[in-house]
């Protein structure tokens, strides 16, 4: 079967056969309504993702620490290589977003484990997100709907989201006082939710993880923000992947009584354990169109035998809203 029609027949199964879905963690707002409103906002762009839509493939390998067994069970720590399908992507719906846009970063990992098993990554590069539930988010993207008499988001509707949803306040200060990353290559991307690590004798263990740049972590000055163009962070991965393999590595933090499981604008104290639980290597990078990536819906409740979701509603919510995008996009709608 053509990856197209598998990938569909996939999506089709996660959403029951077109049934409804429900408001998983947060009655307000559905997955439908919510990949509405981002097509309103950004428009429709038929074949292409609703969010994240403009990206770049890349293949690679994940080698996983053994020291990481005591935590998980997962294959992902076997130590032995693991091959990767990444996307790196720009947030939004817009697919002429430029790369200097104060927005996040996002890097998608798919791990292919043995037996056809799969562990899906979804991070971006700020440590919190901008919503403890998806009505927040929903209520953002209607906010920055652009005016149609200016073309521009309307700054009383944002003044006044940002007014009554302080969920998003800790997102948009880290966006505002740091610039958008050199290259993708130069960024460092966080997992936002906690995840429950279980071991061979199910003992449960809450981690946060990021993946750390091993080219360290660069971003434009303000006069580069001027220079660099809208287009730079794609031609930027694939010069450099053409240089040799750049890597990230793996890093959990260990979680402590009282520490927040369910709201991912909520930072960890930065003292908590942290491990290095493996190396992320990607040696070569590719336009998406027609790539391996582009079929690929990164659903985040993709997960190996060792791995498991926390109750945060924002994490529950992004598999049914993936899933809807993802239908209307291998349809070409």
């Amino acid at each position: 079967m053509h990856a197209k029609n598998t990938a569909l027949a996939a999506v089709a199964v996660s959403l029951g056969l077109g049934a409804a879905l429900p408001a998983m963690a947060d009655d307000a707002v559905t997955a439908g309504q919510v990949v509405k409103a981002l097509e309103e906002t950004f428009g429709a762009h038929p074949g292409e993702r609703r969010n994240h839509i403009k990206g770049t493939c890349a293949r690679g390998e994940f080698v996983g620490s053994p020291e990481m067994a005591r935590y998980s069970r997962s294959a992902l720590f076997s130590g032995k290589p693991v091959p990767v399908v990444a996307r790196f992507s720009v947030a939004g719906g817009n697919p002429n977003a430029p790369d200097t846009a104060k927005s996040p970063r996002g890097m998608a990992l798919e791990f292919r484990l043995p037996q056809g098993r799969l562990q899906h990554m979804t991070m971006i590069n700020t440590p919190v997100f901008g919503a403890a539930s998806p009505k927040t988010f929903f209520d953002l993207t209607v906010a920055t709907r652009p005016d149609p008499k200016t073309g521009k988001p309307d700054p009383e509707k944002i003044r006044a989201f940002q007014a009554s949803h302080p969920d998003n306040r800790e997102q948009a200060q880290f966006l505002e006082t740091h610039n958008p990353p050199a290259s993708y290559a130069n960024s460092a991307y966080f997992g936002i939710h906690t995840f429950k690590f279980i071991a061979k004798d199910d003992k449960t263990t809450l981690v946060r993880w990021q993946f750390i740049p091993q080219d360290g972590e660069k971003r434009l000055t303000s006069a580069e923000m001027k220079t660099a163009g809208p287009n730079f962070l794609q031609p930027a991965l694939i010069r450099r992947t053409q240089q040799g393999p750049v890597r990230w590595d793996m890093v959990v933090a260990i979680g402590e009584p009282g520490d927040p499981q369910d709201n991912p604008t909520l930072a960890w104290p930065a003292q908590r354990q942290k491990i290095k639980a493996g190396v992320l290597t990607i040696n070569a990078a590719m336009p998406q169109k027609g790539a391996e990536c582009e079929p690929i819906n990164y659903d985040p409740l993709v997960m190996s035998d060792g791995i498991a979701p926390t109750k945060d509603p924002v994490l529950l919510f992004r598999s049914p809203s993936y899933a809807v995008s993802a239908g209307k996009r291998l349809s070409d709608q």
